[in-house]
């Protein structure tokens, strides 16, 4: 079977995007699809250090044939960075030193707020929510990047 509106598509999509919205404490993981088209949440990891949450990123990208990873950048509202930015392109540069995988920052402004709010729109409770909110973070932060990609 043909498919003409993804000709040429394929060829470069090769892999799922992973997805990361880091914190001090958890890091939200998030997939695409093989085709990069939808965005799914995974997993929150603790951030019990760095050697451990690179190993099991590493992990992961293995097993789920990552091509791509993407990273949640906290700007400021004004577009400046703040020390959470800091913080998190620093992680960035331990991800660029570990993996040899494309790695592409995406200002995330305002995806935890839209995360807590999709998961109220679900009847997740705070207590559920509180659990998945990260890798909700993550898949919105993925939604917007493949949004605006494609």
């Amino acid at each position: 079977m043909v498919y003409p509106h993804l000709e040429g598509r394929i060829a470069f999509m090769s892999g799922r995007i992973m997805a990361l919205d880091y914190g001090e404490k958890r890091i939200g993981i998030a997939f695409s699809d093989p085709m990069q088209i939808f965005a799914k949440p995974f997993i929150t990891l603790p951030n019990s250090g760095l050697d451990g949450v690179l190993a099991e990123i590493r992990k992961l990208c293995t097993e789920y044939v990552v091509s791509e990873i993407l990273v949640g950048v906290p700007y400021a509202i004004d577009g400046t960075n703040t020390p959470k930015t800091l913080e998190t392109l620093d992680f960035i540069q331990s991800l660029q030193d570990a993996l040899s995988l494309p790695i592409t920052k995406w200002d995330e402004r305002y995806s935890s707020q839209e995360a807590e709010a999709e998961l109220k729109m679900m009847g997740k409770s705070w207590q559920e929510a509180r659990q998945l909110v990260d890798a909700m973070a993550a898949a919105i932060i993925l939604k917007n990047y493949l949004e605006n990609k494609h």
